[in-house]
């Protein structure tokens, strides 16, 4: 190779001076722009820090997923389990409350009738002999029955006789 020459050229309105010439082997060794600011090497430095990082992001996006999925999974578990235990324990006490609601059901139907019997025994016994003649007199008059025999018709006419002696006193 031969070394190359640059000339340089300088213009003035005095007399010309022939170029400079100044041999390349001065160029070669002057620093470059890269080597100078050590591009080269940050590069490599960056790229190396990066993939670290996203090595240990990825770790830790993956730790954070399985957190997630165990989570989830153990819920899933719990859910199962509170389900078939409940499934278990309903059909253990369902036949004790059926029982109970029917003995609760049976004691106040009890009560009820029992109650509205003595109610009934209560209300004609405060009905005095005047009012319960009345009662018996409007029953017989929709019931048609004193058309039905003579007896009856007698019956009735005793009956609708004493309750008038009762009303005039």
């Amino acid at each position: 190779m031969t070394p190359s020459t640059i000339s340089r050229i300088t213009t003035s309105s005095d007399a010309p001076i022939p170029p400079t010439t100044i041999p390349s082997t001065i160029l070669e060794n002057l620093p470059t722009f890269n080597s100078v600011f050590c591009f080269d090497e940050r590069l490599r430095s960056l790229e190396t820090t990066f993939s670290e990082y996203r090595q240990t992001n990825q770790f830790v996006d993956a730790v954070s997923a399985i957190l997630g999925i165990v989570s989830q999974f153990m819920n899933q578990q719990m859910m199962e389990a509170v389900k078939s235990q409940v499934k278990e324990q309903v059909s253990r006490i369902l036949p004790r409350i059926e029982e109970s609601v029917n003995a609760t059901l049976e004691a106040e139907v009890l009560t009820r009738s029992s109650h509205s019997s003595r109610t009934s025994y209560a209300i004609a016994a405060d009905l005095s002999e005047m009012e319960l003649k009345k009662i018996l007199i409007e029953k017989m008059e929709r019931n048609k029955s004193i058309q039905r025999s003579d007896e009856q018709r007698n019956l009735y006419k005793a009956l609708v006789e004493a309750y008038d002696v009762d009303k005039a006193i």
